[in-house]
């Protein structure tokens, strides 16, 4: 029986993932290093952007000193030009409401970030008063599930109770560390990744009240 939701961010409550790789890429290429969308989806979905970097210098990419604060701030500029909710997640979460089932986030993303591309949506914002969780603020990012456990010790719910909602591999493995469910989040294309580190996938958040016994 789930007793408790634990939401990753970026790519689960805000479609903020198109914008931060479209300047990754950017960014990557001015400095010696082209990949495609899908290559850089494989080496830095569900990451960090410190740890991008150490990835993407590893793969020949010639960064400056201060790159990840320079990038973070560009970032930020692009995201609050605009960063829409992933369609139907207040559904979910107004059906969790009803059911009196308790909800978190624990995103690899900045408290920053999260209060760049949340805030945007005030009235989700407010449901998530007091529940938003770092990584890296924690510093101890996912697939560490360090954060899945400290939410769910925040929502006053034993990790086998709990419930994580995910769209990458990193992030499933961290759930799956926690001892936790996990659902993946696969609006389109495939599954596999998610399925091998555990998660039950699904492509539409309409699904995922029945998914959670609502």
């Amino acid at each position: 029986m789930i007793e408790a939701v634990i939401f990753d961010c970026d790519g689960v409550l805000v479609d903020s993932e198109p914008t931060a790789f479209a300047l990754l890429g950017e960014d990557l290429a001015r400095h010696g290093l082209a990949l495609d969308h899908a290559t850089l989806e494989a080496h830095f979905l569900g990451g960090t952007i410190p740890g991008a970097a150490v990835t993407a210098r590893r793969l020949g990419a010639d960064l400056p000193a201060d790159w990840v604060e320079d990038f973070y701030e560009r970032l930020y500029a692009r995201l609050a030009e605009g960063t829409p909710l992933i369609p139907h997640v207040e559904e979910v979460v107004a059906a969790l409401d009803q059911a009196g089932i308790p909800y978190a986030v624990g995103s690899n993303g900045s408290d920053r970030k999260m209060q760049v591309t949340l805030g945007q949506h005030p009235a989700l914002m407010a449901r998530l008063d007091g529940r938003l969780f770092s990584g890296q603020s924690m510093d101890a990012p996912k697939p560490a599930p360090d954060l899945y456990l400290h939410a769910a010790r925040a929502l006053g719910v034993e990790p086998d109770r709990c419930a994580v909602i995910e769209d990458s591999p990193t992030g499933a493995r961290a759930a799956r560390a926690a001892g936790m469910t996990c659902f993946g989040y696969v609006p389109d294309g495939s599954p596999e990744a998610l399925v091998a580190e555990g998660a039950r996938p699904f492509s539409d958040m309409r699904e995922l009240p029945a998914l959670l016994g609502l």
